[in-house]
């Protein structure tokens, strides 16, 4: 397994939100993360990251406890995030904010960034434009190009397609299943769109407040009611 969580619990200062979730990918694979709003999706991410510290449980990177390892040092290992909201650098340009990603990187070595970039033609044209006159769906491509600037051996990805019109949309699932062909590259997708779910994962598993209630193959998953 390329990453595991085991027991892993979690939450906000006195506020508990993920009660003893296990969970693994192997390399490769894609993972989607199912739930309502509100049942703590995108607190794994950041605890499985290091954003947000676990309070019992442990994880495991490529069979290495990293439970207590700040998240900079697990980027470096190969574990990487693109956050809901995408929080790319507004006032830095295309360029700069792919660079950026670099820094994870512990020769922080810029090649990554021109190739990276051949999997984002649409970026090409505006490499001097800052990030914060980026059309919604622009800022998206650019968050997941610095992501990959970093090298990732796991790509974790939070809502991608919010607020996102369906041409790009479509470029970023067939931009994730070239990655996945071609680089093995692993990720884990939370995302409440079921279709670009089931276009993508292997398997998919069910949050509950803060639980895994079940795990379902992607058709299952498209055919499923929504959960209290």
């Amino acid at each position: 397994m390329i990453l595991q969580a085991s027991d892993l619990h979690a939450g906000y200062g006195r506020i508990p939100v993920l009660h003893g979730i296990d969970l693994e990918l192997s390399e490769g694979e894609c993972l989607g993360i199912w739930g309502n709003n509100g049942m703590g999706k995108s607190t794994l991410l950041h605890a499985l990251q290091g954003h947000l510290p676990a309070t019992s449980g442990q994880i495991q990177l490529a069979g290495r406890n990293v439970t207590g390892q700040p998240a900079f040092k697990r980027a470096r290992a190969g574990l990487g995030l693109v956050p809901q909201g995408r929080q790319i650098f507004p006032g830095l340009t295309v360029w700069e904010n792919l660079v950026m990603g670099t820094a994870e990187l512990a020769n922080g070595s810029t090649q990554a960034t021109e190739e990276i970039l051949e999997l984002f033609p649409r970026l090409k044209g505006l490499l001097n434009r800052t990030g914060g006159l980026l059309s919604g769906g622009e800022q998206q491509l650019l968050a997941l190009a610095r992501c990959l600037c970093g090298g990732p051996k796991i790509m974790m990805l939070d809502e991608p397609t919010e607020g996102i019109q369906p041409s790009i949309n479509e470029e970023i699932l067939e931009t994730l299943k070239h990655l996945r062909t071609t680089k093995r590259l692993s990720l884990i997708l939370v995302e409440q769109r079921r279709d670009f779910i089931a276009a993508l994962a292997d398997r998919v598993v069910i949050l509950q407040k803060g639980t895994v209630r079940t795990q379902v193959t992607p058709a299952e998953l498209l055919d499923m009611a929504d959960i209290q």
